[in-house]
């Protein structure tokens, strides 16, 4: 199996910065994407930033300029760097990870979510 463990949440300031991390485990054999989502209450979850095994990003315009995806591949990691926070950024975040097993079994795995609270 596969096990995706993130860290680094918590309660900031508006115009703080947190960093998240997830780190990868089990029986991999390669990881394609790797990205981090949020969900608020009472809304869907949404996709925040990803990032491919070669490096390439994309994030969701209410983020770009102030949010860094960036991945280790040697270390199965990716880390989420969050600058300028803002009382809207406040959500549950969750790692996501595209993986190759094995047993050549390609399947889509989630953290259990890390809370990240904006608030004065």
């Amino acid at each position: 199996q596969v096990q995706l463990v993130e860290s680094g949440g918590g309660l900031v300031q508006p115009g703080g910065s947190l960093r998240l991390s997830c780190a990868a485990s089990g029986s991999i054999f390669s990881i394609y994407d790797m990205g981090w989502y949020r969900q608020a209450p009472g809304k869907q979850r949404e996709v925040v930033a990803s990032i491919t095994s070669g490096g390439s990003t994309n994030y969701a315009d209410s983020v770009k300029g102030r949010f860094t995806i960036s991945r280790d591949n040697a270390k199965n990691t990716v880390n989420l760097q969050m600058n300028s926070l803002k009382p809207e950024d406040t959500a549950v975040y969750y790692c996501n990870a595209d993986v190759l097993r094995y047993a050549m079994r390609r399947g889509t795995y989630w953290g259990q979510g890390t809370q990240v609270t904006v608030s004065s």
